[in-house]
């Protein structure tokens, strides 16, 4: 958009007039009302990920106590509310709008506002997470005493231009955004349905510690399971980088799995020097990293699906398959919690709380449940297409999300 055009990149076919633009004090109040009577309890809060919130949902718990909240703004369903709080999503703070439908009670530490004139407030909601406001904002605030906060006078505040289509025009565009907002909702449900029903098939397809059999089985597999060492399918690998030949540096992630390290750290932490004590990795082997996290508790162990070679830091355990277990299955089970009981039972944190420590003799002892080849196969195939249906959505979701914020870019001045 340029100044003298005052028309953003995209439009909709027939709007061709200029936008106005008007300040935010002309097209809404301040609202200054307070719950004196303490009539209404519902406390929200303002979150630039979710919106206008119920501040218990959000926080787990109630923050504000009720001898507090007389002194709290009353909120009306449409009203909007300016947090303050700086953050990676919201560098000034977020402006979001009451969508619940309900009246409820917001800190004086918030700026809530009400509109006044024909300005659509779903049109509006929707510019508010364009960053086509925070320029004037840096310009006239500042992140003050507190880095966490952001600084603004309130009658500079609603000094905030606003770009103002006809009224047409601002219909369309708080419609259109708002079916996009659903549609990525809908998606954004499927992918989470499906990372819901992975996890619940992970704990009913594995035995659970003490059984011979899963909870769920494939029609015609009635076998009990055996149990196996881990040494007895496979062994450590040793060798290392010596000739310095591989350069491809391996991590491995708990939630990403085998992955390039500079990829996955953004630079390369390892040093070409150093990576001839690396040990080589070959497609298809297994990493175990000791480092514990809140989705790892025991550390990850993950299978190289990259198609390379690449080398690992000797703080992995690398391990290689010799005998006839499927891969694909074992790469599963090692998603599910059935080896962290031995895990905690024969190791411990160690002397770094970040770090599981166990020796690899130990490791090797534990018990891997083993049913035959073509139910290992059936179940290996059953998750690697159940990922891949995931991965499916996860894309959708994020082509959604990337198609939105390229249109909040182009569709306002």
């Amino acid at each position: 958009m340029t100044e003298q055009a005052k028309v953003p990149a995209i439009r909709f076919a027939g709007f061709t007039d200029p936008w106005e633009q008007r300040k935010l004090g002309e097209i809404a109040d301040k609202v200054t009302e307070k719950n004196l009577d303490g009539n209404i309890t519902e406390v929200l809060t303002n979150s630039a990920e979710y919106g206008v919130i119920n501040q218990t949902e959000f926080f787990d718990h109630a923050v504000a106590k009720e001898s507090n909240i007389a002194g709290y703004y009353v909120i009306a369903p449409g009203d909007f509310v300016y947090n303050p709080r700086i953050s990676a999503t919201a560098p000034v703070g977020p402006i979001r709008r009451n969508t619940l439908g309900i009246h409820g009670v917001m800190s004086p530490l918030y700026t809530v506002f009400r509109l006044t004139d024909a300005v659509d407030g779903t049109y509006l909601s929707h510019f508010f997470k364009t960053n086509g406001w925070h320029g004037f904002m840096k310009l006239e605030g500042n992140s003050g005493a507190r880095s966490d906060r952001f600084s603004i006078g309130d009658a500079t505040f609603f000094e905030m231009p606003i770009p103002v289509p006809s009224s047409s025009e601002q219909y369309a565009i708080g419609s259109f955004f708002s079916r996009l907002d659903d549609l990525i909702t809908l998606h954004q449900r499927k992918y989470d349905k499906l990372v819901i029903f992975k996890k619940s098939m992970l704990e009913k397809m594995f035995p659970k510690d003490g059984e011979s059999v899963p909870e769920i089985r494939f029609a015609g597999f009635t076998d009990p399971w055996e149990q196996r060492k881990l040494g007895e399918i496979a062994d450590k690998v040793t060798a290392k980088n010596l000739d310095g030949n591989i350069t491809e540096v391996l991590t491995n992630s708990a939630e990403y799995g085998v992955i390039n390290q500079t990829e996955f750290f953004d630079h390369a932490v390892a040093k070409e020097s150093n990576i001839a004590g690396y040990y080589v990795i070959a497609p298809g082997d297994f990493v175990y990293n000791p480092r514990i996290s809140a989705t790892a508790p025991v550390g990850p162990i993950r299978r190289n699906t990259l198609g390379i070679h690449g080398v690992m830091s000797p703080l992995y355990t690398v391990f290689r398959l010799t005998d006839a277990v499927d891969g694909t299955y074992l790469s599963h089970f090692f998603k599910t919690n059935g080896w962290h009981g031995f895990m905690k039972l024969e190791g411990n944190s160690g002397a770094r709380s970040d770090r599981f420590s166990i020796g690899d003799a130990t490791f090797f002892e534990m018990p891997i449940p083993v049913p035959s080849s073509s139910e290992q196969h059936a179940i290996g195939s059953f998750f690697s297409r159940l990922d891949n249906l995931i991965t499916l959505h996860q894309r959708k979701l994020e082509l959604l999300q990337d198609i939105k914020k390229s249109l909040l870019d182009k569709m306002f001045v």
